[in-house]
């Protein structure tokens, strides 16, 4: 059977290769330390297990769902929005629950994005800004985030030949995979850009609680935002609910309305029950829990990057994120440095398998506990180099 042209054209999907080479790995009995996913190493914490165990029980969630979420999910959303954000969303219009933020993510290009349009995303970023582009018959034109503008694209180094043909313009702060955190001022150079083009922007905000400084602003909180954008958000990373696939995206009505119409051709919403969990998460019941998990993040960064610089190495404390965003040493590739990791047991991701921007450096998620990571430590010291 011959694949479809769109699908041949997609990258290797990077966390699929490296779970091969560790699964292969493991299989020898070598033991790992994998710093290369961002997936919680906590359980969901206690209390939002409960709740579900409440909800799954009610007759009432066994059905299908809507497809825009509950009018109480969306009245939840619309309020911690406005505690969090000081941005006020109508929850019929404003909102619309998601089944994680990638589906979402993935699912808006097919909306607006005819083929040979041009869609914005960020290198190094996050692969589904550029598989959903390419899905969508779009083509990819890479912003490089380089890290003397505090991975921050130029976007008047766009052609505006090319930003004519433009539909979408891809954004990611706190940003995956880099740490790097946005200002209101670069937010609003963002809402100018895209009202001069006549683009949507889709900021990715599913880092935004997981924060050591002062809390990042929401794209949505700069003046004339929802006119031209959405921010899509998630639950997975600041309640530790990766499984649960359960998120949201706010902003522009036009916009979440035509993201609807991919929906309610393509998938058949969020299981109620997580959706009223969510509510009462989103209520303000883990805010303690979320505040602890920052905190214990805290803690493994320091470690991390006191360890690392006392290694030789050159690395910035993040702001915000799980992740520690490394140069490589000189002489070696990001994935030269990664195999040379893996060969002592430390799981990195290349920082190449998020864009050519990502070359010179790999990625370390904060995601094992601190013992682990001083092992990891350890292990690094034993490398040579």
């Amino acid at each position: 059977m011959e694949l479809s042209r769109r699908i041949k054209s997609l990258p290797r999907y990077l966390f699929a290769e490296l779970d091969r080479k560790k699964q292969a790995l493991r299989q020898q009995g070598r033991e790992l330390i994998d710093l290369s996913i961002g997936d919680p190493d906590l359980p969901t914490p206690q209390g939002i297990i409960d709740k579900m165990s409440e909800e799954i029980r009610d007759p009432r969630n066994h059905r299908y769902p809507d497809y825009e979420g509950l009018l109480e999910f969306r009245e939840a959303v619309a309020s911690w929005y406005w505690r969090r954000f000081g941005v006020s969303l109508d929850p019929s219009t404003e909102v619309m629950a998601l089944i994680g933020s990638k589906e979402g993510i993935a699912h808006l290009p097919l909306a607006f994005v005819d083929p040979g349009d041009y869609v914005f995303v960020p290198d190094p970023g996050y692969p589904v800004y550029r598989a959903s582009t390419i899905l969508s018959g779009g083509i990819p034109y890479t912003l490089p985030l380089r890290e003397e503008r505090g991975f921050l694209p130029d976007l008047r180094d766009v052609p505006s030949e090319v930003a004519a043909r433009a539909k979408v313009l891809f954004l990611n702060y706190p940003n995956n995979p880099t740490g790097a955190t946005a200002t209101r001022e670069f937010f609003r150079e963002a809402v100018a850009f895209a009202r001069e083009y006549d683009l949507i922007v889709c900021h990715d905000a599913a880092y935004s609680e997981l924060y050591f400084e002062s809390p990042p602003p929401s794209f949505l909180s700069v003046e004339g935002a929802k006119d031209v954008g959405v921010e899509f958000h998630s639950l997975s990373k600041t309640f530790r609910m990766t499984g649960w696939r359960i998120g949201f995206v706010v902003g522009n009505a036009a916009v979440l309305s035509g993201l609807g119409r991919v929906k309610t051709n393509v998938d058949s919403g969020v299981f109620n029950a997580i959706q009223r969990t969510s509510i009462w998460v989103l209520q303000g019941n883990m805010d303690g829990e979320v505040e602890g998990w920052r905190q214990e993040l805290r803690r493994r960064r320091d470690v991390m990057v006191e360890g690392l610089r006392s290694l030789g190495f050159k690395v910035e404390p993040p702001k915000a994120t799980f992740y520690l965003w490394l140069k490589v040493p000189e002489g070696y590739t990001s994935r030269d440095f990664a195999e040379r990791l893996l060969e002592a047991g430390v799981v990195v991701t290349p920082g190449v398998g998020f864009g050519e921007w990502g070359e010179g450096y790999v990625r370390m998620a904060l995601t094992v506990t601190e013992g682990q990571l001083r092992e990891a430590l350890r292990r690094l010291r034993e490398v040579k180099l």
